[in-house]
């Protein structure tokens, strides 16, 4: 995390079948988004602007999605685009879940250079957060492999163990990892496509990123 900024990018994992690595892109709107903060002072960040930044200087062949997040004072200060996103859970129990942007069943909005949207198609939002908050920020492959009611479980377990938050993401994304691997799992993802018309069963294998912060008063 630096200037209480941080956030996540999956690249969309169609331009495979044109011979293009899926991820390359994310990784350079993420690389130009680290750039674009560095000459901001602390709680100057604006996450819009620096989406905006990123996508301009990425030159990489793809698309993505994206979620940056910034903390001002006690509010979280958001932009978002497709179907990454994030959850702030207080209590053990989830107080927000950032909406998903997609024109159909797994199809979200993203970010690119060939026929895509631009920044101007993603969503600011603003969540007011409080000390002992935690922040679950993950790509899809969380999202779609793993209910709410899991993640708060997680969470829960991880402040009993007195985990860091490197430690909690890493838990987390591990168990949605297993769950998208597991071909009789019921998920998020099994359940949409099956409301979609489509005999799908299991759980989705994808690419799955997991980023856990804690809202902590300041030194």
């Amino acid at each position: 995390m630096r200037k209480q900024t941080f956030g996540v990018a999956d690249g969309v994992s169609s331009w495979v079948k044109k011979g293009i690595d899926a991820g390359e892109y994310a990784r350079e709107l993420m690389e130009n988004a680290i750039f674009a903060i560095e000459d901001k002072p602390e709680g100057g960040v604006n996450p819009m602007a620096v989406l905006n930044e990123a996508f301009l200087n990425t030159e990489a062949q793809g698309s993505s999605t994206a979620c940056i997040l910034t903390l001002k004072g006690d509010v979280l200060h958001v932009v978002n685009i497709g179907d990454s996103g994030f959850v702030v859970i207080r209590g053990r129990r989830t107080m927000y879940k950032s909406p998903v942007q997609h024109w159909g069943f797994n199809c979200p909005f993203q970010l690119g250079n060939w026929r895509s949207n631009n920044p101007s198609m993603a969503e600011e939002l603003k969540v007011g957060v409080i000390p002992g908050d935690i922040v679950v920020v993950g790509t899809d492959g969380l999202f779609d492999n793993l209910y709410d009611s899991k993640i708060e479980e997680l969470v829960s377990q991880g402040i009993d163990q007195g985990n860091f938050p490197a430690e909690l993401a890493s838990t987390i994304a591990k168990f949605a990892l297993t769950n998208s691997m597991d071909r009789y799992a019921v998920c998020p993802f099994t359940i949409a496509a099956q409301e979609a018309g489509l005999k799908f069963t299991g759980g989705k294998i994808d690419n799955i990123t997991v980023v856990v912060a804690y809202i902590r008063y300041p030194d």
